[in-house]
């Protein structure tokens, strides 16, 4: 749409004013050359599709990362001196982890299809004076449309004609309960959610039927706006791909630089050029941990197979590790912090309050006594309040399969189970009171009321349901328990609700009078005076059990939770309260609530802070949303993000990770996330986290344990040129030395068990490098000690009887056992093994035994002789290999424990 029609306030315009904005008539629409001239002015009513790369493009991006630079280094060198093997399995690695990469990608696209797909195809318009059904797609403004119960709102429009229309709009604001629509001009600053006199595109008509102006179509919807913030949304880099990028940085210039100083040296010292080519080739090969990459991807395809089964599908794997780093969860309320199903938790009725146990719409619970009153059996007024709650309502509870669900209005959905746990039934009650007239819900009046005949002869029933404004006020009497009349005293009940209020409950108030046998209609005269006030219901969108376990070991594990929401500050306060992010059972924040409008008055380099320190967020819109992750990392947060709207989809686009709900969530929320919920369970996010953080633990052991045999590999080499000496390995021997290590044995650490506590610790500071001191120093000294094992028995198998095969083999062989030993000391990074239990990861022991295998068929086979330039070993060289491996080993663990001491 043009761009200052969208900036205009259609909710503060009249109906009228918005008609003659768009020169249509109300009673006959459009005609036929006024809609295709703004068709061709408008475009249709679809969203765009933005322009992506292309498949070959976005398969080319694989390749642009550092690590893989050194890789395809090392594949050209290789190719230049005609290892095709080496070359072959190098370039296989690459191809492997970009395949997989390339499978991962192009989540934003997805998620603009699905806003596309949430179109409706067809809906009902008035043109040429005439309704007729079109295709949603060729709505244009100014378009005349009419929607009923059961309809998805095909555009954004201004609301001229209402009857008892609600819509449910949770997936656009996060607010639970049906908005009840209106036709009168509101303040230009009433926030979007507040907006009564709209309806947007793609909410869902639950109760009533409506006409409006169509206002804004396609992209220029609140929906399209939406679009647009996902697609601009910056894909922030998980910690893992930053550390392994820096990481690759230092490894590719340390390469270069030693690999450089190598030639050089060998060179001044007069030795041929082209040796010392090969020496330098040599040199970057083992140095390259070609191993990493392939075994980065499946360490990390195995947490996410572990995820899986823990009801969490994983989108793009660094989200795995992500969830682990992760400081803050901002949740969505409206279905993932609650059930987004209404539910009755309080009553009042004859003089008694009492608790309604069970969530949702199961109807299963029951009522007991909260505080004083008789028995719920003995209360008569207990009994005409179900009654009446079960009777003047418009929708139905339905089974599907094991679940539960409403047809229609949520609220009317609560005061369904409310009664069917007391033992009522509609099919039982309805044909014993049938419904004879009805006053719909009327928001100016506030209430609404159905008339029952009681059998013939008898008077007939009204009962009536709504605000306590629009009913105590009016209610001289009061039902007691017994079924007798009492005089009332509106203030007691006033105060009843404002405590129900307090507790974040929308309550609803009961009626009931009687009228002549035989009355037929029922009128608002009729319902003046009369009434007799029955009682209370209290209800609310509660919190999902496992959710408040849920919070609370997330706060234990350092991470902040927040609830950022669509919803009312109160309510919204109060289950947050229920759920321990705020009140006096929290003491992470220092500010309860601050709503959106408060957010919009808040200057950008004020808000990380008022981010940081407040609980809840109010009231807020998809753009809001958005803003409060970016300040949210402006503060070195790793922020997840956890949603199930179409509202929720930029922020799930731009946080570290986006979390969606794989059954109540929307097809964009779930696109625009890194991770689904299959049970919609917020605890599943502490599984999560808890996962996530062992994958890395077992991602920085690994790291730990592949890095010496690259660190010993190099300086053998350069000890060797610096000597003028043969080279002890060769580049083939290198490669089959990092190859099979890194996925025969390195990758069994990705079955190792998480280490006890590991929900008990901070979450990792975002800007700490993988390796900290302590751990540097290890590889150094690993390194080292690699050095001396493999150089030293070289020289020794050369000393002895100058057999350079028998010699490079024993230098092999070194390497081989001795990280085999060193794999078991990874498998705690400051625990003995003798601690872990030898047994607990069997596929340590599998490794080890394929390793060696694989090792005596190395050494033992003519064809990897001829291949690989070894020579079988005797009994006395596997002493010497074994006998240092083992050594080797007892130094690491005595090295382990001062550092125990030390830290």
């Amino acid at each position: 749409m043009a761009k200052h029609e969208t900036e205009r306030s259609w909710h503060h315009m009249t109906a009228h004013a918005a008609a003659r904005a768009f020169e249509v008539d109300l009673s006959g629409g459009l005609v036929d050359d006024v809609v295709s001239k703004r068709r061709g002015q408008y475009g249709s009513n679809t969203l765009t599709t933005r322009k992506t790369q292309g498949p070959l493009i976005r398969f080319l991006q694989q390749f642009h990362q550092p690590l893989v630079y050194i890789l395809l280094a090392a594949t050209l060198v290789t190719l230049f001196l005609q290892e095709w093997v080496e070359s072959l399995v190098i370039f296989g690695v690459i191809l492997i982890n970009s395949v997989i990469g390339f499978i991962q990608e192009s989540k934003a696209l997805k998620a603009i299809d699905a806003l596309a797909r949430a179109m409706v195809s067809e809906t009902l318009v008035i043109r040429n004076g005439e309704r007729q059904k079109v295709p949603a797609r060729d709505l244009v403004p100014g378009d005349i449309v009419m929607i009923q119960s059961g309809d998805k709102v095909p555009a954004d429009m201004r609301l001229f004609k209402t009857r008892e229309l609600r819509i449910d709009e949770s997936t656009l604001t996060g607010e639970s309960v049906s908005a009840q629509k209106i036709e009168d001009s509101l303040d230009q600053d009433t926030d979007l959610s507040d907006r009564r006199n709209m309806a947007y595109s793609s909410t869902l008509v639950t109760h009533g039927t409506g006409q409006g102006i169509v206002i804004a179509t396609g992209d220029h919807t609140e929906i399209g706006r939406i679009n647009d913030l996902i697609s601009s949304a910056e894909i922030i880099a998980t910690p893992l791909t930053i550390k392994i990028g820096q990481f690759s940085h230092v490894l590719l210039y340390a390469i270069l630089g030693l690999a450089a100083v190598t030639f050089l040296v060998g060179f001044l010292r007069g030795q041929d050029w082209i040796d010392m080519f090969m020496a330098s080739v040599a040199l970057a090969v083992s140095a390259i941990p070609e191993g990493l990459p392939a075994a980065i991807t499946i360490m990390l395809a195995i947490g996410v197979s572990r995820m899986a089964d823990r009801h969490a599908i994983i989108r793009k794997l660094p989200a795995v590790e992500t969830l682990g780093s992760t400081t803050v969860i901002c949740s969505d309320k409206t279905g993932t912090l609650t059930r987004n199903q209404m539910t009755v938790t309080h009553m009042y009725a004859g003089g008694g309050q009492y608790a309604v146990s069970g969530v949702g719409y199961a109807p299963e619970g029951g009522i007991s006594i909260e505080s004083s009153g008789p028995d719920p059996d003995d209360n008569k007024a207990l009994t005409a309040l179900l009654t009446a709650g079960m009777l003047c309502n418009d929708s139905v509870i339905r089974k599907k399969g094991d679940a539960y669900d409403v047809e229609g209005d949520p609220t009317e959905g609560a005061l369904i189970v409310s009664a069917m746990k007391a033992g009522f039934s509609e099919k039982g009650l309805k044909p014993m009171l049938p419904r004879i007239d009805v006053l719909p819900f009327e928001s100016a009046r506030q209430y609404m009321a159905t008339l029952h005949d009681q059998g013939p002869g008898k008077p007939r029933l009204v009962y009536v349901k709504g605000s306590i404004e629009s009913l105590c006020v009016d209610c001289s009497l009061i039902y007691t328990a017994d079924g007798s009349m009492d005089t009332g005293n509106p203030e007691d009940i006033h105060r009843l609700v404002e405590a129900m209020a307090e507790k974040g409950l929308r309550v609803l108030a009961f009626s009931c009078m009687e009228m002549p046998p035989g009355t037929d209609r029922l009128t608002h005269e009729d319902l003046e005076e009369g009434l007799q006030f029955l009682g209370l219901q209290g209800m609310i969108d509660p919190p999902r059990p496992e959710a408040v376990d849920a919070v609370r070991v997330s706060q234990d594990a350092g991470i902040l939770v927040k609830m950022i929401t669509g919803d009312h500050a109160g309510t919204a306060a109060a289950i947050a309260r229920q759920l321990g992010l705020c009140g006096d059972t929290c003491s992470i924040h220092t500010r309860e609530v601050i709503t959106g409008r408060d957010l919009a008055d808040i200057e950008e380099e004020s808000l990380p802070e008022f981010a940081e320190s407040t609980a809840v967020f109010a009231r807020v819109s998809p753009e809001q949303k958005l803003r409060l992750v970016e300040a949210l990392q402006k503060r070195d947060h790793v922020v997840a993000m956890t949603g199930d709207g179409v509202n929720d989809a930029p922020a799930l686009r731009q946080a570290n990770i986006g979390v969606a709900m794989g059954i109540t969530g929307t097809d964009v929320s779930k696109e625009a996330a890194d991770m689904v919920l299959t049970d919609d369970n917020f605890s599943t996010i502490k599984a999560a986290v808890e996962e996530g953080r062992g994958v890395f633990d077992n991602l920085t052991k690994f790291i730990t344990w592949i890095l010496p045999t690259n660190g010993g590999q190099a300086l053998v080499i350069t000890l060797a040129v610096f000597l003028g000496m043969e080279l002890p390995v060769l580049p083939l021997q290198i490669l089959w030395v990092n190859m099979t290590t890194a996925l025969l044995l390195g990758l069994m650490l990705a079955f190792e068990p998480k280490e006890p506590g590991i929900m008990a610790r901070m979450p990792r500071d975002p800007n700490q490098p993988i390796l900290g001191k302590a751990l540097m120093f290890r590889i150094v000294l690993v390194s080292l000690l690699l050095l001396a094992g493999s150089f030293g028995l070289f020289n020794y198998q050369i000393y002895r009887d100058g057999n350079m095969e028998l010699a490079r083999t024993l230098a092999v062989s070194v390497f081989i056992f001795g990280q085999m030993f060193y794999l078991f000391n990874c498998r705690s990074l400051t625990r003995s093994v003798w601690n872990l239990g030898l047994f607990s990861n069997p596929w340590v022991w599998i490794g080890a035994g394929l390793m060696t295998a694989f090792q005596l068929i190395f050494i033992y086979t003519p064809v990897f002789n001829t291949v690989f330039g070894t020579h079988p070993m005797g009994f006395f060289e596997w002493l010497l290999v074994l006998g240092f491996s083992a050594l080797f080993s007892m130094v690491i663990a005595i090295e382990k424990k001062i550092q125990e001491r030390i830290s």
